[in-house]
């Protein structure tokens, strides 16, 4: 009988760490939207800010800070703006948006090619001048090709999503494609990653250091927070921290560090020595040159111009973004109390996603937009699914878009200190991958050899091309440029090798890991809201179009007819929900409050 009672005693404690505080339908209070909407672009500040750093290599941009800052405001404009979008026409989940690491390679592909090499004069700080139109133009042209290319690629993904197409491609498509595919976009990445922690490798060392000592060792203790409740008057909390912003502490402890070190010279002045570029002050007055306002539009680094070669190249990177956001609807329903997407629902998530890549084209971010995988993680955390939050979010994201101080305080974070950021978050992204091989049969020698030869010749494919740039020479010129763009992006190579390899030869559903990537990607929940409520179209829409008078209701995007629901049912468990979750407000405040 004791062990009885204390086995129902263990599983009760259970139950209510993993009770959500708010579900997906529930509107928190406003105060509380802020604050968890706060802590969500915090969350996601690691994975947008370093995007156009790392692009701004190939834009010719390493000396030119403050149009660095320019490019950081526009990518949080941008990701705010299709957060919005995604949260309310899209698959309506909690799920933001922002850069996509996916078109990283493609991108790069494209910026190696001769004709886009930065011209060497470029590379030295004491030749560039910012404000001349021979500079602007070099980098200008650079981004309105990148523009053009992601656009017309996107288009793509519009037709895929809102034709229902996808669920014909996901046929195809099991752990073995994606395996590869989404390894190789972190290591590929691992030259940027080493060329900037090797500026400095004990700021870098003591960045990865931190964030690995705060995001797994450290991820259970929590840190006692005076707080505040009309119940409990004044009291302490207790807060898991560490879990929660891993990333953004690392960097903000070694950015202190890095600019106490420059404070009292400890780091060298002279530029020819090194270390110099782990100081906080090389950047100049970046920050006092960026205006307070700054409103970002389409257009604004001219008209966008088109390449075949770029548009092959990213729309390698958009059918890698559209298998990963896939995933991530899933593990957002289930940390979010939503029962699973259904298919009308991914079709507008994936269309609206596309949208959003055609918005980031014409505004110029250099990049697409995706769904981000560290906030759906967030979620389970914070236990509060609502979608308000998101909201909140992408509110936040666009305010920050139009302060321009705000982009320029990122660009002064030094390049050891985002390489060392770079370590954790690329070997993260590859471990990623491979984590899709548990539905896998990995005893299999079939598997082992398909995922192994695509790895391997993922990585010396890009790698021989780029030593050999004249080896392609087919005497049409947009194949050659097209074939060196899609040869040099590792992820396409792998990718596309994985998915010809896993289709042609023989072996089950079972073995291919189809079947166990269905079921983990298809159950069913217990205790979830019913699907029309959390995934029908808003103000209204869902109703117009599934009236038997309408035929919208057949269109891939649109809920099917349903049969009319009681009522009753369904508000009580609605008002049983919103009782459970109020009560945790307070909590909810201070474990995301620092």
């Amino acid at each position: 009988f004791i062990t009885t009672f204390l086995e129902a005693k263990d599983l009760s404690e259970e139950d209510d760490r993993n009770r959500l505080a708010y579900c997906v339908t529930d509107v928190p209070p406003w105060y509380l939207c802020i604050i968890l909407g706060i802590q969500h672009c915090l969350t996601a500040f690691g994975g947008i800010i370093a995007i156009p750093l790392i692009l701004s290599q190939g834009l010719c941009l390493q000396h030119d800070s403050l149009t660095q800052s320019h490019l950081i405001s526009t990518i949080f404009f941008v990701s705010g703006l299709c957060t919005l979008l995604q949260v309310t026409f899209g698959v309506r989940l909690p799920i933001l948006q922002g850069g996509t690491f996916t078109f990283l390679s493609p991108s790069l592909a494209l910026l190696s090619m001769p004709e886009w090499t930065c011209p060497a004069w470029t590379q030295n700080a004491s030749l560039v001048n910012t404000s001349s139109s021979e500079f602007v133009e070099v980098w200008q042209s650079r981004i309105r090709e990148l523009q053009g290319s992601i656009m017309v690629a996107s288009c793509f993904q519009i037709l895929v999503g809102f034709s229902g197409l996808i669920g014909f491609f996901m046929r195809f498509i099991g752990p073995l494609t994606i395996a590869p595919t989404i390894s190789l976009i972190g290591l590929s990445l691992f030259e940027s990653a080493g060329a900037n922690a090797g500026n400095h490798w004990a700021i870098a060392a003591m960045t990865t250091t931190l964030i690995v000592m705060f995001s797994q060792y450290l991820r259970r203790i929590t840190i006692p927070v005076p707080t505040y409740s009309k119940a409990k008057r004044f009291h302490t909390s207790r807060v898991y921290i560490f879990q929660i912003l891993p990333v953004l502490l690392g960097i903000t402890l070694s950015w202190l560090i890095c600019y106490l070190l420059t404070v009292y010279e400890v780091l060298p002045s002279d530029p020819s020595k090194y270390g110099f570029l782990a100081r906080t002050d090389i950047k100049g007055d970046v920050v006092g040159q960026a205006p307070w306002f700054r409103f970002p539009y389409p257009g604004q680094w001219g008209v966008p111009t088109v390449s075949l070669a770029g548009v092959f190249g990213i729309l390698a990177g958009v059918i890698s973004s559209m298998v990963e956001s896939i995933g991530d609807y899933h593990a957002c329903a289930r940390l979010s109390g939503a029962p699973p997407p259904p298919r009308h629902a991914i079709n507008r998530g994936v269309g609206m996603e596309g949208v959003g890549c055609l918005l980031a084209g014409a505004w110029g971010t250099g990049n697409g937009t995706t769904s981000y995988s560290e906030n759906v993680g967030a979620l389970g955390i914070t236990k509060v699914g609502s979608r308000m939050v998101i909201v909140a979010s992408g509110v936040l994201m666009v305010i920050m878009g139009v302060f321009g101080k705000i982009g320029a305080i990122f660009t002064t974070i030094p390049s050891p200190v985002v390489g060392g950021m770079f370590l954790v978050m690329f070997g993260v992204i590859s471990a990623a991958g491979v984590s899709n091989l548990q539905y896998a049969d990995m005893n299999s020698s079939r598997n082992i050899f398909i995922f192994g030869f695509s790895m391997f010749t993922g990585l010396v494919v890009p790698n021989w091309i780029f030593k050999n740039p004249s080896a392609i020479a087919t005497g049409v010129v947009e194949v050659d440029q097209v074939l060196h763009v899609l040869l040099t992006t590792s992820m396409f190579v792998g990718g596309f090798l994985g998915f010809l390899l896993d289709n042609t030869i023989p072996g089950s559903k079972r073995e291919r890991g189809i079947v166990a990537w269905n079921e983990a990607h298809h159950e069913d929940l217990d205790d979830t809201l019913e699907s029309g409520e959390v995934y029908d179209l808003p103000f209204g829409l869902s109703s117009l179009s599934s009236s038997s008078s309408s035929c919208m209701w057949r269109m891939p995007v649109c809920p099917p007819i349903r049969p009319r629901a009681p009522t009753e049912p369904q508000k009580d468990s609605l008002e049983s929900r919103e009782g459970a979750g109020k009560a945790n407000a307070t909590q909810i405040i201070v474990g995301v409050a620092l």
